[in-house]
């Protein structure tokens, strides 16, 4: 009986161990700004993320399937595909920016957020919603309903918020490429520092 015990104590501690150390997959599904637009492969803030989480020792691979030009409806048609090839244990959306360029419809880019963010939950993957801010091109009343869109959606759904990625490099013309739109790559580690925060807690850090 004793040794049955011991046996049984010692797979539970395998187990135990094993799901502990089991490898996580962390997807990003952003535009340009997260798809190293203008930049050397591998200076983006991802790849500096998933340094940092070596550095961290977190058996976490990060997945960057960002692409320039993307809008929430991309994303939104894009995600099942992702989710179930590659099965995200945290899910990273850095997308409307490219709505707000073209003016789209605001309840259209909270409806495909929305649904990104459902999907997400629905296999078990916890949601990081990566907040921006953009000038007033379409007047006050739509550039504050856009930032408020994010805080929105973290809110009522209850997940993690960045709550404006570019904080700290959207006033500093230095940290961008000559286009004046996308960050440089000086700009690449503040990224990741406004990300970082809101980011560790669903990677099990403190």
């Amino acid at each position: 009986m004793w040794l049955w015990r011991l046996l049984a104590g010692v797979a539970l501690v395998l187990a135990a161990t094993s799901a502990y150390s089991a490898p996580k997959t962390l997807l990003v599904l952003g535009d340009s700004l997260s798809a190293e637009y203008g930049l050397e492969r591998g200076t983006g803030w991802t790849a500096l993320l998933q340094q940092r989480l070596q550095q961290h020792k977190l058996a976490t691979a990060v997945v960057n399937a960002s692409i320039s030009g993307d809008t929430t409806i991309g994303g939104k048609n894009r995600l099942p595909a992702l989710m179930s090839q590659h099965k995200p244990d945290v899910l990273v959306i850095e997308l409307g920016s490219n709505d707000a360029l073209r003016g789209l419809p605001l309840k259209t880019s909270q409806d495909n957020l929305q649904a990104m963010i459902d999907l997400a939950r629905q296999q078990q993957a916890k949601v990081l919603l990566v907040g921006m801010q953009i000038p007033p091109n379409y007047g006050p009343d739509y550039t504050r309903r856009f930032s408020a869109m994010y805080q929105d959606l973290a809110k009522t759904n209850k997940v993690a918020l960045v709550p404006f990625f570019m904080e700290g490099i959207a006033a500093d013309l230095s940290l961008f490429q000559a286009d004046r739109i996308h960050p440089n790559e000086q700009a690449q580690p503040r990224l990741l520092d406004n990300v970082w925060p809101a980011l560790k807690p669903l990677l099990g850090l403190k």
